[in-house]
């Protein structure tokens, strides 16, 4: 996952979670509920690119067996 990717998904949490608290104190259910989806989209966001980047290493890892001469 780049620096940007990591960034973003990091900001759409925070930003998720300040709407979803402004909601839940002023009472205003759309704004938690938007807050908690854009929180969510963020955590899911920063899952997949972490899964992406670990079968990225695994695939690498598994292409080379160590057995073969450099050449």
């Amino acid at each position: 996952m780049s620096v940007w990717g990591r960034a973003k998904a990091k900001w759409d949490e925070l930003l998720g979670r300040a709407e979803e608290l402004y909601g839940e104190s002023h009472g205003d259910a759309a704004a938690e509920l938007h807050g908690e989806a854009v929180r969510l989209e963020g955590e899911v966001e920063e899952e997949r690119e972490e899964a992406e980047e670990a079968a990225e290493d695994s695939a690498q890892r598994h292409d080379d067996d160590g057995l073969a001469g450099a050449r």
